[in-house]
């Protein structure tokens, strides 16, 4: 099995968006450290809780940083931009970094209808025409856009013989069967929505098409994991993260609070149900609980790879949850 990360550079408490940069920099090379695939970081607008607005800009620092680990995005949202323009950011950063760039892409609006129409600089954009840009992106990646395409002459520079890999982020069977069709890898939020990942990802394998990207299927599965020595320290750190993820759900600040924080806010019994609900998506536990639910997990989804997210409150427990977990299942 491999192990990837997953980063949103959640903003705890008493922090600074730079103190979260700085440790997306840290757990990068920890990663490394501890044997981890890949190191991928998410983009998010108009927010006070996570620090990447800018991933492309984040993959270069991670990457000079490091020296082995494939760094990616998880991804960009490429409805709010041209396939072109990341087309291009894709090509400088692999040529930067040969054979260490993934190029993941989602379909995520990127927030509020207001902060989507600031990005695009043109709110009547059609959000449906993703399919069509993924279609394009591939193409721009590759020289290879059918010969009527308004844009065939375009080619997109840095004109670079090894080329990214490209990722199609999503959670349901209809992106599956987009990235199945174009022969991309698929990354399955199972962090997000975790009801459709069987059907998703079958559906992947079933529709999947040989491409100059891929020549077969590859998935990756992304979950919220929290790992430590006993189960109660597990669920110490856990809390934080349930806090977090139900005042997301809640549109409340995004920032992470810590443990003593919580403790002095009662939960209603409607917070109770939603973070029940929220724990689906997450596997919480012993370095050994752990292993046992991933294994289940990898035998359900038929997948090589996962991809881990931990927005807990204590960063060094963070990266000790990462490297218990590396002990116990790379």
């Amino acid at each position: 099995m491999k192990l990837s990360v997953l980063d949103q550079s959640p903003i705890a408490m008493g922090e600074t968006p730079e103190t979260a940069l700085q440790h997306t920099l840290e757990l990068a090379q920890w990663a490394e450290k501890l044997g981890y695939h890949r190191y991928w970081v998410a983009e998010h607008h108009n927010t006070n809780g996570l620090a990447i607005s800018a991933p492309e800009i984040v993959m270069t620092r991670i990457a000079s940083v490091t020296s082995r680990i494939r760094v990616g995005s998880g991804g960009i949202l490429l409805p709010q931009y041209s396939a072109y323009k990341v087309a291009e950011i894709a090509k400088t950063l692999a040529a930067f970094f040969p054979n260490r760039m993934d190029i993941g892409v989602g379909n995520s609006p990127g927030g509020s209808p207001q902060t989507r129409a600031a990005l695009i600089d043109k709110p009547d954009r059609d959000p449906t025409e993703f399919p069509r840009q993924i279609a394009d992106l591939q193409g721009f990646l590759h020289n290879s856009l059918p010969r009527d395409h308004d844009f065939r002459l375009v080619k997109a520079g840095p004109r670079i013989e090894q080329v990214p890999p490209l990722w199609l982020l999503g959670l349901s069977e209809r992106s599956a069967k987009h990235a199945a069709k174009l022969g991309t890898g698929f990354v399955f939020g199972h962090f997000i929505y975790p009801e459709n990942g069987v059907k998703a990802l079958q559906a992947y394998r079933d529709n999947f098409s040989p491409s100059f990207i891929m020549k077969e299927p590859e998935s990756i599965v992304c979950i919220f994991i929290v790992c430590a020595e006993t189960e109660e320290e597990a669920e110490k750190h856990a809390v934080t993260q349930d806090k977090w993820l139900l005042n997301v759900s809640k549109g409340l600040g995004t920032k992470v609070a810590d443990i003593e924080d919580i403790r002095r806010h009662r939960l209603s019994h409607e917070d109770r149900e939603i973070i029940r609900e929220n724990r689906k998506r997450c596997i919480i536990g012993t370095p050994e609980s752990v292993k046992q639910q991933l294994l289940a997990l990898q035998e359900k989804y038929q997948t090589d790879e996962f991809m881990v997210i931990n927005n807990i409150f204590d960063f060094e427990a963070k990266k000790k949850s990462y490297r218990l977990l590396a002990e116990v299942m790379l």
